[in-house]
Parts: C-alpha cells; structure tokens; sequence
C-alpha cells in the first residue's frame, strides 16, 4: 500500500515537505517544494500544486509504483491537481486521512527540515503549536533582515503581518527563562538585554542578547 502527504504546508517558514511511503517495506522519500513557489506571484497562480504532481511522479519512479497498489492519498487541497493526474493516469486511489507510518515520519522530516534553516530545535520539539503562525512571526522578527527570506511570501497574512514596524530598545530582565530568539541561547538573570517589539493582533516583546 501508498501513502501519500504533506506537512508544513501551514508553516509560515520554509516550503513544503511532500512525502510517499511504501507501508510493507517501509520505503519512505520525500521533497520539498521549494520557497520560490510561495512568493506573491506563484501562489496566487497556486504553481506549487503542479509542483506537487511533479514530485510525486519522480518518487513513485524511485518506489515503483504500479497501478495494481492500492494508494491513499491526502484529502488535503495540497493534492487537487494530483487526484487528477492521478485519474487520468488510472491509479487505484482513494483519498483519505493519513495516519501512520507515514505522518510521524513526514512530520519528523519537516522538523529536520526547518531546523536546518535556523528554526532551534527546542523551539520545534518542545513547544506546544510551533509551527503557529505569530509564534513563528517572532522568530522571524528576531533576525528579520535574514529570516524573512525564508518565508512564505505571498501569504495574506504575510502581506498584513511581514513588514510591520518595530522598536529596538534596551532592558533589564531580572528573573529570565527567555532564550535569545536570534542565538537560540539562554539569557541569564540579572541580564541587559536588547528588545525588539512590534504590534501584530497583539503587542508583542522579543528578548535578545545584548550583543545579538
């Protein structure tokens, strides 16, 4: 059996994480599409749905897929333009909700994923919703002239949140368990430490190493 999914797709940082897993063997792939496909232009042109059927065609060549297997696919909007080929190809699909062995393992590769790009992993592992849209915000505006490049640009929440106006000053934190949102490092009590804030739906304080 096929299983087929997405994760990230709802990140606000990075592209999206499509992945095909064979469930007897356990052969799993996966790729991502690239970021260039989230900018003003592309997404209102939703290009990253092709892209999607693009890159299940090359994992199903790398798993052999023949149209005898029984493939679930998604329900997700991801996969719109994939049920179609998917149909004009004669695929034996249903679409569905996908659980495991594949969400875990599509889940843990986007995580991989984005803290390859900077995201710390504590952040990712140990935080309730990371992937949250103004929690992810704030790491963005923690280092904005670097981070900003690795969004998704043509997001309306993008267009109404991503070029706020910020105020840079210094405080003092006396009891701190805030870690720098630009190192990903502790601060330490009794500590001077560099503010950024701005106001989103809410007035929001990021705290930084002095220094960062």
């Amino acid at each position: 059996m096929i299983q087929i999914d997405d994760a990230g797709s709802g990140s606000l940082v990075g592209g999206t994480c499509i992945g095909v897993i064979r469930t007897e063997t356990n052969d799993f792939y996966y790729k991502i599409i690239p970021l260039k496909l989230y900018n003003k232009k592309n997404f209102k042109n939703k290009t990253y749905l092709d892209y999607v059927v693009t890159i299940v065609k090359e994992l199903f060549n790398k798993l052999k897929v023949n149209k005898n297997e029984k493939i679930y696919v998604c329900r997700g909007y991801m996969f719109d333009k994939l049920r179609k080929w998917l149909k004009s190809e004669d695929y034996n699909f249903i679409s569905t909700k996908i659980g495991e062995p594949l969400q875990t393992k599509i889940e843990n590769s986007f995580e991989e994923y984005t803290i390859s790009l900077g995201l710390p992993v504590d952040f990712i592992r140990y935080t309730k919703y990371p992937f949250h849209f103004h929690s992810i915000l704030k790491w963005v505006y923690a280092d904005y002239k670097n981070r900003k490049k690795l969004c998704k640009t043509g997001w309306k929440s993008w267009s109404k949140y991503g070029n706020l106006e910020t105020k840079c000053f210094y405080d003092i934190v006396k009891k701190s368990n805030f870690v720098c949102l630009k190192c990903g490092l502790s601060i330490p009590n009794n500590t001077k430490v560099k503010v950024i804030s701005y106001k989103s739906n809410r007035y929001t304080k990021i705290y930084l190493h002095k220094t960062c």
